[in-house]
């Protein structure tokens, strides 16, 4: 009899919320290459991945996935590391989940860097923030009528053209003061830290509460 699901998650999702929506998974850090060695049908019918290293050590590649669907073992992917490998396996079965992933799956978002991020390696934490997040938080905070499309724009490019560990909210905010000015930025941070999505997190609740409905 196969064990619980097992689900690669980091800084996407705290634990303790991860744990409430799928009891009795096997929750594991954020995948890196070599860790789905071992993993067979026996050991459980279905692998979720959320997160995965990118600057901390190997990225997991497609080829370590394939193995697992050719032997009937159900994997999805959703939110970072999981929605890229998610496009790029969908072929071969893989199933991807959320806005992230349809985001990649149809061209919209192409770069890696997108959902990339750092994070404290005890608590998982996130350090910078992944452009991803952001780009949906400007179109929200558009509709809100605090920025324009131009304005949108501008703060997407810089943020664009700072290195993924660099992103933080504060570096953000420093380039919001300098394209809105600083009556107008403190006006978009004050929306951004209580009504600010949060589409890494939706898109990781997402695809548990899939795992946890057997879909």
């Amino acid at each position: 009899m196969p064990e619980a699901p097992i689900i690669f998650l980091g800084p996407s999702l705290p634990l303790e919320t991860a744990r409430a929506i799928l009891p009795g998974a096997d929750f594991r850090p954020p995948i890196r290459r070599g860790d789905l060695l071992g993993i067979s049908p026996d050991s459980t019918s279905s692998v979720g991945i959320i997160d995965g290293v990118f600057f901390q050590g190997l990225a997991i590649s497609p080829k370590e996935i394939l193995p697992l669907l050719r032997k009937g073992v159900r994997v999805r992917g959703a939110s970072s590391m999981g929605a890229l490998r998610a496009v790029e396996l969908m072929g071969h079965g893989m199933t991807g989940v959320g806005r992230i992933f349809e985001r990649f799956r149809s061209g919209r978002l192409i770069a890696d860097d997108e959902v990339a991020l750092t994070f404290d390696p005890e608590t998982l934490r996130p350090v910078s923030e992944p452009l991803v997040n952001i780009r949906f938080a400007l179109s929200a905070a558009r509709a809100a009528g605090l920025i324009s499309l131009a304005e949108l724009i501008g703060l997407t490019r810089a943020m664009k053209g700072i290195y993924f560990p660099d992103r933080t909210r504060e570096r953000f905010f420093v380039e919001a003061r300098r394209l809105l000015g600083s009556e107008r930025a403190a006006q978009l941070q004050a929306w951004w830290l209580h009504s600010s999505p949060d589409v890494k997190g939706e898109d990781a609740t997402m695809l548990l509460r899939m795992m946890a409905g057997g879909a």
